[in-house]
């Protein structure tokens, strides 16, 4: 069995959806599981819906006739009938919708967030998949949130990586499926999500689950590219990676390649594809076991809107191994990613990225215990396989806060 995943700018409009066909009938789609995400910016619009909601703003009603609207125009450019049973299908996501947030009594933000945001997957898919049985593409459309099991962590949720192996190995694997990326659920059947952007990695978990020949990432670009070309010039298509690389790339920030989607197919030997589903003649970039570098260029990756926080003892003393350790617990409390490290006799300088907006309410307990400075709206730099000519052109693009260089890889924080 092979998967295949399809971002949203794959499934914009019914001109997309239309070309995902066209995907489909050039590569085959025997025995294949397709993961596809929300439609275009629609998990944008539903963080709206949650926020107005949340906020109790007076525009909630807007949102969700925006978000229908949209929906439904895609519907109208895709079925000649104006009765056509993916309508009700439709309708019936919206009643759930108005019904969660007409009986809803839980105020957590991260629960209402999962328990909204779903919808964008779950409405993208059933068109989708409607749209293919219309063609004559025969398909089964399935909840993932009937497989992948996580635990409670709400926009984060950790994987129960046995219990979702039992369900999904239950799938016909000489079928075609249609399903979701992004969500799983809990043992209450409460929907969780895996992160953002984590569509790569529920195509990963079913890839691995299901021993899949292949896994392919469909994108607008021609593959992994050595940096992002709305950021950088030049930048150039790299053919092959091997999943070490790709998983220091991940790490590192670079965007193209889900961090946890890469660890299932390693273990597991499976081979990814990031193609174009533009242009379905260029072969992209595979990534594999032992496969080098090609070509062995710089890779850029630039992460943006990050805070560099600089602290250090109030009475002057060394920042030693119990500080640190009081600091990092801290930093995981409140949930801060880290992304760069450097510490001195007396500070310890860290770059992190505030996903879940705690960052003020950190501030205000490291603030009790050390001295702090920090910098808001930074970016951080990094360059892997850098030489003397990369890390010239990263800092010519502003005023450097801070530098780090290892073997092969340096990092420059700019405002």
């Amino acid at each position: 069995m092979k998967v295949f995943k399809f971002g949203g700018a794959s499934v914009k409009d019914a001109v997309g959806v239309k070309n995902l066909v066209k995907v489909l009938q050039h590569e085959g789609f025997d025995n294949t599981l397709i993961v596809i995400s929300a439609m275009g910016k629609m998990t944008n619009a539903f963080e709206e819906i949650i926020d107005a909601y949340y906020n109790k703003k007076d525009d909630l009603s807007q949102k969700i006739d925006f978000v229908r609207t949209y929906h439904f125009s895609i519907i109208s450019d895709l079925f000649l009938q104006n009765n056509h049973t993916v309508i009700i299908e439709i309708e019936q996501f919206f009643g759930q919708l108005s019904g969660f947030l007409i009986t809803n009594k839980n105020r957590d933000y991260n629960f209402i967030y999962d328990q909204i945001i779903g919808f964008g997957e779950l409405i993208s898919t059933k068109i989708v998949s409607a749209y293919l049985n219309e063609v004559n593409i025969v398909n089964s459309w399935i909840d993932v949130r009937e497989y992948i099991k996580t635990d409670a962590t709400y926009r984060d949720a950790y994987v129960n990586w046995e219990l979702t192996k039992q369900k999904i190995t239950t799938l016909n694997t000489s079928k075609l499926y249609i399903t979701q990326g992004f969500l799983g659920s809990n043992e209450n059947s409460k929907t969780t999500s895996l992160g953002r952007e984590g569509s790569d990695y529920s195509a990963a978990i079913f890839a691995y689950c299901l021993n899949a020949a292949s896994l392919s990432i469909w994108k607008d670009v021609d593959g992994v590219l050595n940096a992002d070309p709305r950021f950088f010039e030049n930048a150039q298509l790299l053919q092959q990676i091997s999943y070490g690389e790709a998983i220091e790339m991940a790490f590192y920030g670079a965007s193209v390649i889900h961090p946890k989607t890469l660890k299932p197919l390693e273990n597991k030997n499976i081979p990814l594809f990031v193609r174009s589903f533009i242009d379905l003649q260029s072969k992209g970039t595979i990534v594999g076991k032992g496969h080098h570098l090609i070509p062995d260029i710089p890779c850029f990756i630039l992460k943006k809107e990050q805070i560099l926080v600089s602290i250090s003892a109030l009475d002057f003393s060394f920042m030693v191994e119990h500080n640190l350790s009081d600091i990092f617990k801290i930093l995981h409390n409140y949930k801060l990613k880290v992304n760069l490290i450097q510490n001195s006799a007396l500070s310890f300088s860290v770059c992190i990225e505030d996903k879940f907006h705690n960052f003020q309410q950190f501030l205000n307990e490291i603030n009790a215990k050390y001295k702090v400075s920090y910098v808001e709206n930074v970016s951080l730099f990094t360059v892997r396989h850098a030489n003397e000519n990369a890390v010239k052109t990263i800092e010519k693009k502003g005023e450097i806060l801070l530098k780090q260089a290892t073997k092969g890889t340096v990092q420059v924080i700019m405002k």
